[in-house]
Parts: structure tokens; sequence; C-alpha cells
């Protein structure tokens, strides 16, 4: 492990065990952490945060980044669980490995997913059992019902759709519902995810949506953020 930066800050979240890194500032913060807690934080201007915890742990630590206009902030993740699916999305390590490059990696810029709620997507979102239509972008993904609709972050694009029985994530393929069908599942990349449907469950990194829904949308912000990539 090369020199720690002097103005990088390990945020530790929640139940989050991790060992820390040697010589770099340390904060202990609840899940998901708010205004409250990652403002005083910011104050002291840090070059790079490490976020030790799980992808909604590093979504709420960019959704105060994206607020208070601090996107130029570097992001590095050390992901506490092995299900990360942020982690498998941006391609990062676990373990030893995370703790090296969050300290010797280089930031890159990354597309930046909001949804129309106002909350961010760093890994997965995903509607089941879901009854309705989406599109990606122009292309039509589904018609009439999936068991599991899922939405990751996507570069360069900036999202990726796939419609089907299982939860896979979406491998980038184009694969549209041919609009004179009556009932299809398909996949595609674009700017933006736009979903009507009946009354369905939404779980957004990790986190169940407090009730269900018949409208969502995600889509790639103006900006991007920067995060510590291999």
């Amino acid at each position: 492990m090369g020199a720690v930066d002097a103005d990088a800050v390990l945020l530790t979240c929640g139940n989050g065990r991790d060992s820390g890194i040697p010589g770099m500032r340390s904060v202990l913060l609840p899940p998901r952490p708010g205004r409250h807690e990652l403002d005083p934080v910011l104050v002291t201007r840090p070059r790079r945060l490490v976020v030790a915890g799980t992808d909604a742990d590093l979504a709420a630590v960019l959704l105060r980044l994206l607020r208070t206009d601090r996107l130029a902030v570097e992001l590095a993740y050390l992901p506490t669980r092995r299900s990360s699916v942020a982690a498998r999305v941006w391609g990062l390590p676990h373990g030893g490995p995370a703790r090296d490059l969050a300290v010797q990696g280089r930031a890159a810029a990354v597309p930046l997913v909001r949804d129309d709620s106002g909350g961010v997507l760093v890994g997965c979102g995903e509607l089941r059992s879901v009854r309705g239509e989406a599109y990606c972008d122009e292309v039509l993904t589904l018609r009439g019902s999936a068991r599991r609709l899922v939405v990751t972050p996507w570069q360069p694009g900036g999202v990726a759709v796939r419609a089907g029985r299982w939860g896979g994530l979406p491998d980038g393929t184009r694969r549209p519902v041919p609009q004179a069908t009556r009932a299809g599942r398909g996949s595609s990349t674009g700017r933006a995810v736009q979903v009507g449907c009946l009354p369905a469950t939404l779980t957004v990194d990790g986190v169940p949506h407090p009730r269900p829904v018949t409208r969502w949308a995600w889509y790639r912000h103006t900006d991007d953020w920067r995060l510590v990539r291999p």
C-alpha cells in the first residue's frame, strides 16, 4: 500500500467491520448517512472519500455530494458484503485489494444515474412481479409481465435494463420487444428507463421502497461522478 492521501477520509457506515486504512482519518457513521452526519465531514473539503459499507451506504454518500454540488469529490468503495452489486457493475475488488485501490487508484468519471423520486442508483434497481410496459429511450423492453425487471448503471450510455424470469444483471445486449407483439421481455442500454405498470415491488440498491409503485424512471444525470476504479 502506498502513501495515504492526507485529504482522504474513510467513512465506515453502519455495521461495517472494515479494519481501516493505516494513516487515513476514519469517521464512524450510521447506515445510509444523511445531511447531519455527512456535512461535518464535507466542510473539511476532502479530496477523496472512502466508503466502507453497503451499496445503499455508497448511494447515500453520492446523493449528498450531488445535493451539495460536490461531485468533484472522489469516491472509493470498500464493500462490506460479497453480494455487492455495485462492485460487480463497476468491476471493484473486495478486502485487501479494495483497500489498496482506495489509496493508490485513480478516479474516473462514470455516469451518475438518478431516479424521479430524487434518489441515485449505484448498483441495481429491481421491480418484481411487474406487469406493464418499459422503455429504454425509444426501445421497448417490456410489454406484459416479468418476474423481474433489473436496471443498473452502464458506461458509456448511462443505464442498462433487462426484463426476464430471473434477476440476472443486464449485460448490455440490445434485444427490443417488437412493437407489434402483445407481450414480450427484452433488454437494452441508453440514457433513461421509464416504467409504467400495475403496483409492483421496488428495491433500489438493496433497500425496499416503502410502497408499491406504478411508475418509475431512472436516467443519466447531466454530470458524472468520480469513482476510483481499477
